[in-house]
Protein backbone atom coordinates (compact mmCIF):
# COMPACT_ATOMS: atom_id res chain seq x y z
CA UNK A 1 0.00 0.00 0.00
CA UNK A 2 1.31 3.67 -1.18
CA UNK A 3 2.33 5.60 2.13
CA UNK A 4 2.21 9.63 2.35
CA UNK A 5 5.21 11.43 1.44
CA UNK A 6 7.44 12.57 4.02
CA UNK A 7 7.95 15.59 2.39
CA UNK A 8 4.50 17.32 3.44
CA UNK A 9 3.80 20.93 3.49
CA UNK A 10 3.65 22.90 6.43
CA UNK A 11 0.40 24.33 7.46
CA UNK A 12 0.99 27.92 7.30
CA UNK A 13 -1.17 31.10 6.95
CA UNK A 14 -3.91 29.47 8.49
CA UNK A 15 -7.25 31.08 7.87
CA UNK A 16 -9.58 31.84 10.45
CA UNK A 17 -12.90 31.33 9.31
CA UNK A 18 -14.83 33.17 11.30
CA UNK A 19 -18.47 32.02 11.74
CA UNK A 20 -21.86 33.91 13.01
CA UNK A 21 -22.88 30.46 11.94
CA UNK A 22 -24.13 27.45 13.73
CA UNK A 23 -22.17 25.44 15.76
CA UNK A 24 -20.58 22.08 14.04
CA UNK A 25 -23.74 19.67 15.42
CA UNK A 26 -26.14 17.53 13.73
CA UNK A 27 -28.70 19.98 11.40
CA UNK A 28 -31.93 19.06 10.41
CA UNK A 29 -32.99 18.80 7.25
CA UNK A 30 -29.41 17.25 5.32
CA UNK A 31 -30.76 15.80 2.22
CA UNK A 32 -29.95 12.41 2.38
CA UNK A 33 -30.48 9.75 0.50
CA UNK A 34 -29.28 5.91 1.48
CA UNK A 35 -28.28 3.68 -0.26
CA UNK A 36 -25.66 5.02 -2.31
CA UNK A 37 -24.80 1.87 -4.18
CA UNK A 38 -25.93 -1.41 -4.64
CA UNK A 39 -24.07 -2.80 -2.09
CA UNK A 40 -25.64 -0.01 0.14
CA UNK A 41 -22.43 2.12 0.39
CA UNK A 42 -22.18 5.75 1.86
CA UNK A 43 -24.68 8.06 -0.24
CA UNK A 44 -24.43 11.51 0.95
CA UNK A 45 -27.66 13.99 -0.65
CA UNK A 46 -29.82 13.28 -3.85
CA UNK A 47 -27.18 13.05 -6.75
CA UNK A 48 -25.74 9.76 -7.17
CA UNK A 49 -21.93 8.69 -7.92
CA UNK A 50 -22.90 7.62 -11.63
CA UNK A 51 -24.37 10.98 -12.42
CA UNK A 52 -21.47 12.64 -11.52
CA UNK A 53 -19.63 10.98 -13.15
CA UNK A 54 -21.06 10.90 -16.18
CA UNK A 55 -20.46 14.81 -16.33
CA UNK A 56 -16.48 14.21 -15.67
CA UNK A 57 -15.32 12.25 -18.98
CA UNK A 58 -12.35 14.40 -20.74
CA UNK A 59 -10.48 16.26 -19.07
CA UNK A 60 -10.36 20.15 -20.10
CA UNK A 61 -7.15 20.73 -18.06
CA UNK A 62 -6.51 23.56 -15.96
CA UNK A 63 -3.25 22.67 -14.02
CA UNK A 64 0.30 23.70 -16.14
CA UNK A 65 1.35 20.42 -15.95
CA UNK A 66 0.55 17.37 -14.08
CA UNK A 67 1.09 15.88 -10.51
CA UNK A 68 2.40 12.58 -8.83
CA UNK A 69 -0.10 10.82 -6.56
CA UNK A 70 3.39 9.64 -4.35
CA UNK A 71 6.78 10.88 -4.09
CA UNK A 72 8.13 7.68 -6.11
CA UNK A 73 5.54 8.11 -9.22
CA UNK A 74 5.48 9.52 -12.30
CA UNK A 75 3.54 12.91 -12.78
CA UNK A 76 0.30 11.82 -14.19
CA UNK A 77 -2.89 13.16 -12.70
CA UNK A 78 -4.12 16.79 -14.13
CA UNK A 79 -6.24 19.02 -12.59
CA UNK A 80 -9.34 19.56 -15.19
CA UNK A 81 -12.13 22.42 -15.46
CA UNK A 82 -15.78 21.96 -15.58
CA UNK A 83 -18.69 24.86 -15.38
CA UNK A 84 -18.52 25.92 -11.32
CA UNK A 85 -15.88 22.93 -10.52
CA UNK A 86 -12.81 21.82 -10.78
CA UNK A 87 -11.85 18.17 -10.40
CA UNK A 88 -9.03 15.17 -10.41
CA UNK A 89 -9.35 11.30 -10.26
CA UNK A 90 -6.27 10.21 -8.01
CA UNK A 91 -5.53 7.60 -5.01
CA UNK A 92 -6.39 8.75 -1.69
CA UNK A 93 -3.77 9.19 1.15
CA UNK A 94 -4.80 9.97 4.46
CA UNK A 95 -4.51 12.64 6.29
CA UNK A 96 -4.94 12.95 10.29
CA UNK A 97 -3.40 16.20 11.07
CA UNK A 98 -5.17 18.78 13.10
CA UNK A 99 -6.27 17.86 16.56
CA UNK A 100 -4.74 15.40 18.64
CA UNK A 101 -7.11 12.82 18.96
CA UNK A 102 -6.74 8.76 20.10
CA UNK A 103 -6.93 7.91 16.42
CA UNK A 104 -4.59 11.09 14.92
CA UNK A 105 -1.63 12.08 17.07
CA UNK A 106 2.15 11.68 16.38
CA UNK A 107 2.16 7.82 17.63
CA UNK A 108 -0.25 6.62 14.90
CA UNK A 109 1.34 8.81 12.54
CA UNK A 110 4.40 8.81 11.44
CA UNK A 111 4.09 12.38 9.10
CA UNK A 112 1.35 14.43 12.45
CA UNK A 113 1.67 17.48 12.19
CA UNK A 114 -1.17 19.48 14.94
CA UNK A 115 -2.36 22.17 12.47
CA UNK A 116 -3.64 22.31 9.49
CA UNK A 117 -3.64 25.01 6.87
CA UNK A 118 -7.26 26.19 7.47
CA UNK A 119 -9.18 25.64 11.09
CA UNK A 120 -12.14 26.01 12.84
CA UNK A 121 -14.49 28.85 13.38
CA UNK A 122 -12.88 28.61 17.26
CA UNK A 123 -9.24 29.15 15.53
CA UNK A 124 -8.50 25.21 16.38
CA UNK A 125 -7.07 23.23 14.02
CA UNK A 126 -9.60 20.87 12.46
CA UNK A 127 -10.41 17.20 13.82
CA UNK A 128 -9.14 14.99 11.03
CA UNK A 129 -10.73 12.24 13.20
CA UNK A 130 -14.12 13.56 12.78
CA UNK A 131 -14.36 15.73 9.99
CA UNK A 132 -14.15 14.84 6.41
CA UNK A 133 -11.62 16.94 4.47
CA UNK A 134 -9.68 16.98 1.50
CA UNK A 135 -6.12 18.28 0.82
CA UNK A 136 -5.34 20.36 -2.29
CA UNK A 137 -1.51 20.60 -3.09
CA UNK A 138 0.13 24.06 -2.21
CA UNK A 139 0.36 26.79 -4.84
CA UNK A 140 2.64 26.31 -7.00
CA UNK A 141 3.79 26.76 -10.81
CA UNK A 142 1.58 23.40 -11.50
CA UNK A 143 -1.71 25.01 -10.15
CA UNK A 144 -2.83 27.88 -8.10
CA UNK A 145 -5.96 26.44 -6.15
CA UNK A 146 -7.27 29.96 -4.78
CA UNK A 147 -6.75 31.73 -8.56
CA UNK A 148 -9.52 28.88 -9.54
CA UNK A 149 -11.95 29.85 -6.81
CA UNK A 150 -11.16 27.05 -4.71
CA UNK A 151 -10.58 28.33 -1.02
CA UNK A 152 -10.30 26.57 2.75
CA UNK A 153 -13.91 25.18 3.69
CA UNK A 154 -15.03 24.88 -0.28
CA UNK A 155 -17.52 22.32 -0.56
CA UNK A 156 -16.13 18.95 -2.09
CA UNK A 157 -17.77 15.97 -3.48
CA UNK A 158 -15.30 12.64 -3.19
CA UNK A 159 -16.80 9.72 -5.01
CA UNK A 160 -15.35 6.29 -4.92
CA UNK A 161 -16.23 2.57 -5.35
CA UNK A 162 -19.90 3.99 -6.35
CA UNK A 163 -20.26 6.35 -3.48
CA UNK A 164 -20.70 9.87 -2.57
CA UNK A 165 -19.27 11.57 0.63
CA UNK A 166 -19.54 15.58 0.77
CA UNK A 167 -15.90 17.31 2.32
CA UNK A 168 -14.39 20.38 2.70
CA UNK A 169 -11.01 21.80 1.40
CA UNK A 170 -9.38 21.65 4.60
CA UNK A 171 -5.78 21.24 4.03
CA UNK A 172 -2.64 22.22 1.61
CA UNK A 173 -0.30 19.52 1.35
CA UNK A 174 2.90 18.70 -1.29
CA UNK A 175 3.41 21.23 -4.06
CA UNK A 176 4.04 18.21 -6.77
CA UNK A 177 1.70 15.57 -5.22
CA UNK A 178 -2.38 15.30 -5.38
CA UNK A 179 -4.63 12.54 -3.72
CA UNK A 180 -5.50 13.04 0.17
CA UNK A 181 -7.96 13.44 2.22
CA UNK A 182 -8.84 13.51 6.03
CA UNK A 183 -9.05 10.29 8.42
CA UNK A 184 -12.78 10.47 8.48
CA UNK A 185 -13.19 11.05 4.60
CA UNK A 186 -11.75 7.69 4.24
CA UNK A 187 -13.63 6.18 6.76
CA UNK A 188 -16.87 7.16 5.79
CA UNK A 189 -15.93 5.61 2.34
CA UNK A 190 -14.97 2.55 3.44
CA UNK A 191 -11.51 3.23 2.85
CA UNK A 192 -8.85 1.63 5.99
CA UNK A 193 -8.39 5.08 7.56
CA UNK A 194 -4.89 4.00 9.26
CA UNK A 195 -2.66 7.21 8.46
CA UNK A 196 0.68 4.71 7.68
CA UNK A 197 -0.47 1.78 6.02
CA UNK A 198 -4.32 3.10 4.70
CA UNK A 199 -5.69 4.81 1.64
CA UNK A 200 -6.60 3.63 -1.70
CA UNK A 201 -3.83 3.42 -4.56
CA UNK A 202 -6.55 4.51 -7.16
CA UNK A 203 -10.66 5.37 -8.26
CA UNK A 204 -10.95 8.22 -6.11
CA UNK A 205 -12.86 11.10 -7.86
CA UNK A 206 -12.61 14.57 -6.19
CA UNK A 207 -14.78 17.79 -6.74
CA UNK A 208 -14.19 20.62 -5.80
CA UNK A 209 -17.18 23.42 -6.34
CA UNK A 210 -15.73 26.89 -7.32
CA UNK A 211 -16.46 29.64 -4.58
CA UNK A 212 -17.90 27.70 -1.89
CA UNK A 213 -18.08 27.68 1.46
CA UNK A 214 -18.98 25.44 4.58
CA UNK A 215 -19.94 27.75 6.98
CA UNK A 216 -18.64 27.11 9.40
CA UNK A 217 -16.36 24.69 8.05
CA UNK A 218 -16.25 22.60 11.16
CA UNK A 219 -20.03 21.38 10.13
CA UNK A 220 -19.86 18.37 7.96
CA UNK A 221 -24.17 18.81 8.03
CA UNK A 222 -23.72 22.08 6.46
CA UNK A 223 -21.29 20.74 3.85
CA UNK A 224 -23.67 18.16 2.97
CA UNK A 225 -26.63 20.21 2.62
CA UNK A 226 -24.32 22.78 0.79
CA UNK A 227 -22.83 20.16 -1.43
CA UNK A 228 -26.24 18.75 -2.37
CA UNK A 229 -27.21 21.58 -4.08
CA UNK A 230 -24.07 22.60 -5.74
CA UNK A 231 -24.33 18.75 -7.49
CA UNK A 232 -27.39 19.56 -8.84
CA UNK A 233 -25.96 22.69 -10.21
CA UNK A 234 -23.00 21.13 -11.47
CA UNK A 235 -25.45 19.07 -13.38
CA UNK A 236 -27.76 21.28 -14.73
CA UNK A 237 -24.40 23.76 -16.00
CA UNK A 238 -22.31 20.86 -17.05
Amino acid sequence: MRRRTLALATASGAALLAAAALPATAQPGVPRALPAAPGGGLQEGSVSAADLLAKLKGCSQLSNGKYRTDEETSATVPVCGKNGAVFWKADMDVDCDGQTTSKCNADTDPWYQDDTAFRQSNGKPLNAEKLPYVVVPSSSGIWNYASAGIKGGGVVAVIYNNQVEYAVVGDTGPDKIIGEASYAAAKGLGINPDPENGGADSGVTYVLFKNSKASPIESHADAVSRGDALAKKFLQDN
